[in-house]
């Protein structure tokens, strides 16, 4: 029977086995899976958690992972008052842990197969207006008429990030050779470094065109290199960058959100579907791996038509 956590006390240092097995997995999730140094950051962090509380219970080494050992774990989640969203990612972060042991022959059974996890609160992404999107980017469009390279290239990002719905990761990603201008088509590169090409309008063409021609060649330097969008500094644009500048243009225009670049991906997938995209087609888009995730775009429309109902019909 393992004691309870609160009658073991800790040791100074972690089993080595601990130890060896976080740096393993680090490197599997770096270069195995190719994720986001953000991302493995989270899982490392998570499942560092996870062998800490592991070792407090008497646990030395991987293989003797349990499902009691997980469920202990995420209760104690709940008892610090962590938020049902929380637990829900370190559940799932525990299973994909728990699941690569299990592959690679660090462990005899995946321990975490059969580990639940609470259902978490689905909050609604706040979005812009169809008007409120065009005022931003016509507040960014008027901004750069002097032709500043900062302005020019404001608008190219504003209006792409609009038009295609794309993360701001894998906007700062894109390389001037992957635009396709006789297509109108992007490829860009998302999550687990997954390809797929991404047509955009005619505005988000013609801020490119004017970016291309006469804001970049302002800005480009002799190690530039491929970059599409470059800093003041002649690199590659970083994504505070890009969420700065974002929140800076929507505080221009009245009654506006407070939104990031992920709220224009929010707002460009609420607008696809109120103007009649179909799911697939948006999952496509946006580069979900799952159409359910996609799918909460639609609660956002159903309350809009909602709150259109109520305050149109005479009998609602």
């Amino acid at each position: 029977m393992i004691a309870n956590v609160d009658d073991v006390e800790p040791e100074r240092e972690p089993p080595e086995a601990f130890a060896v097995v976080l740096a393993d997995y680090e490197r599997h999730l770096a270069r195995e899976r190719d994720l986001a140094p953000s991302t493995v950051r989270a899982y490392l962090a998570d499942v560092a958690g996870l062998l800490e509380h592991a070792h407090r219970l008497g646990l030395t080494d991987p293989q003797q992972l349990d499902l009691r050992t997980l469920r202990s774990w995420l209760a104690q989640q709940q008892s610090l008052g962590k938020s049902r969203t929380t637990i829900a990612r370190r559940a799932t972060a525990a299973r994909v842990f728990t699941g690569w042991l299990a592959r690679t022959g660090r462990a005899s059974h995946d321990a975490g197969s059969a580990l639940g996890s609470p259902r978490p609160h689905q909050v609604l992404p706040e979005v812009l207006r169809v008007p409120e999107a065009r005022a931003v980017i016509a507040a960014a469009a008027e901004a750069a008429d002097d032709g500043s390279a900062v302005g020019l290239r404001d608008v190219a990002c504003l209006e792409l990030l609009y038009a295609t719905g794309m993360r701001v990761g894998e906007l700062v990603g894109i390389d001037v050779d992957d635009l396709d201008r006789d297509r109108n088509v992007v490829r860009v590169f998302g999550k687990g470094r997954k390809e797929r090409t991404v047509p955009f309008g005619v505005p988000a063409a013609r801020a490119l065109d004017d970016w291309l021609g006469r804001g970049r060649p302002q800005l480009a330097r002799a190690g530039s290199g491929p970059a599409l969008f470059l800093g003041a500094r002649g690199g590659r644009l970083d994504q505070r960058a890009v969420r700065t500048m974002v929140h800076r243009r929507l505080a221009e225009v009245p009654g506006a959100p407070d939104l990031g670049p992920h709220g224009l991906r929010h707002t460009a997938a609420t607008h696809l579907l109120e103007g009649g995209a179909d799911l697939r087609s948006v999952q496509e888009l946006l580069g979900h791996a799952s159409l359910a995730t996609t799918q909460r775009y639609t609660h956002v429309t159903s309350d809009r038509l909602r709150r259109a109902y109520q305050q149109a019909h005479p009998r609602a």
